[in-house]
C-alpha cells in the first residue's frame, strides 16, 4: 500500500525521530511511505484558539496536499482529530461547499497510527522488540475524539520483551491541551503533578503515548523531577527491533 506520512508540526520541528520511526515501521511491514513535502500546519491551533477564518487557507492547503493518496497516516491523535472533526466544519462555516466535500473525503482516509495498523492493516504483532518496563498514557484526543480504545495496548502487548504495566487513572488528562497549558498554567501544573505521581508509581522506565505534545508535557515534568523515567512515543517502541 502507498501511504502518505502526515508528520505534524511538532514532530517535524522537535521530535523528528517519531516521524522516522513511523516510516521505518510501515516500510518494515511492506508498505511504500511517501512524504508530501508541501505539507504545513493542519490548522488545529488556529481553530482551537478562534482563528477559524485564518484556518480556511490551511484546510485548503492540507486537502490539496493529501488528496492524491489512498491512505494518510499520522503519529498524532491530536492532529488526526482535527482533520477528521474540524476541517470540514471550518470549510462549511466559510460557505465553501466543494472544500467541505473534499475535506470530508480526505478525513475519511486519514488515520492515527494505531488505528491504521489494527483496523486497516489488520496487524497487532509488528515484529517489535523493546525489553523495558513501560506504562502507557492514552491521550485525550485519541481516547475521546478518535476513540482508538485499546488499539495501542493491543499493539504494545505483542512487543517482545516488554514489561507493560497499567497506569493508574490512565484516562485522566495530563494537563497539556495545547494553549490550555499556557492560559491556565496553575491548573495545568496541578493536572501534570497528578499524572507524574501515577507514572512514577508504576516504576516504569518509559511512559509512552501516541502524541508527542502530551509526551513533551509529561517529559518536561519528569526532567524537572530528575527521575530516570523517560517519555517514548508509541511509534518508537513499535519500530524497535
Amino acid at each position: 500500500m502507498r501511504v502518505a506520512l502526515f508528520v505534524t508540526c511538532l514532530a517535524d520541528a522537535m521530535f523528528p525521530q517519531v516521524g522516522k520511526a513511523t516510516v521505518e515501521l510501515l516500510e518494515r511491514l511492506g508498505h511504500e511511505v511517501v512524504f508530501p513535502e508541501a505539507q504545513t500546519c493542519c490548522g488545529q491551533m488556529h481553530i482551537n484558539t478562534g482563528y477559524r477564518r485564518e484556518a480556511v487557507r490551511l484546510v485548503e492547503h492540507h486537502v490539496r496536499t493529501f488528496d492524491p493518496f489512498d491512505a494518510i497516516v499520522a503519529p498524532s491523535g491530536s492532529c488526526v482529530g482535527s482533520v477528521r472533526h474540524q476541517h470540514a466544519e471550518v470549510a462549511r462555516r466559510a460557505g465553501k461547499a466543494q472544500l467541505t466535500s473534499r475535506a470530508e473525503d480526505v478525513a475519511a482516509r486519514t488515520y492515527e497510527l494505531s488505528e491504521f495498523l489494527v483496523d486497516v492493516l489488520g496487524v497487532t504483532d509488528v515484529g517489535a522488540r523493546y525489553p523495558h518496563r513501560v506504562t502507557y498514557h492514552p491521550t485525550c484526543h485519541s481516547l475521546r475524539m478518535l476513540r482508538v480504545g485499546d488499539r495501542p495496548l493491543r499493539l504494545l502487548r505483542e512487543v517482545r520483551g516488554i514489561d507493560l504495566v497499567e497506569l493508574p487513572e490512565a484516562e485522566q488528562c495530563c494537563g497539556f491541551g495545547g494553549t490550555f497549558a499556557l492560559k491556565n498554567a496553575d491548573t495545568s501544573a496541578a493536572m501534570l503533578a497528578d499524572k507524574l505521581r501515577n507514572v512514577l508509581s508504576t516504576s516504569a522506565e518509559f511512559v509512552s503515548a501516541g502524541d508527542s505534545s502530551c509526551l513533551m508535557h509529561i517529559g518536561g515534568g519528569l526532567s524537572r523531577l530528575s527521575v530516570e523515567t523517560r517519555p517514548v512515543h508509541l511509534a518508537e517502541i513499535l519500530a524497535a527491533t
